[in-house]
């Protein structure tokens, strides 16, 4: 599985990607912290925690007992890299679309 895939997997879960949006709002947090915040058991939250973090999406730091977590930044610009080199797609597909809504729509008219 290549980065990007991991990425997209991992983000996939709602809960990942709500853990992913308290961190990229807040900044770095603690683990008890994001427990309060997505409202998960801290077991659940660990395990979403270590799938984002094998994704290369959040990174860890400990300091004593504490574990905290951030958004890992090279992560969120791999995802905007991807999605500018595969806009050229997405803007002649919906072209494509346009196009046929349009005709359908002078094929009721008629």
């Amino acid at each position: 599985m290549n980065n990007m895939t991991r990425t997209f997997a991992a983000l996939a879960d709602p809960t990942r990607l709500t853990v992913v949006e308290e961190l990229m709002q807040r900044g770095e947090m603690p683990a008890g912290d994001l427990v309060s915040h997505v409202g998960m058991s801290p077991p659940a939250v660990s395990r979403h925690l270590k799938v984002l973090r094998e994704a290369g999406v959040v990174t860890q730091r400990a300091d004593g007992t504490k574990r905290y977590y951030r958004v890992a930044p090279e992560s969120m610009r791999a995802i905007v890299d991807w999605t500018i080199a595969h806009r050229s797609f997405w803007e002649a597909s919906l072209d494509r679309l346009d196009a046929i809504l349009a005709e359908e729509g002078g094929a009721h008219n008629e």
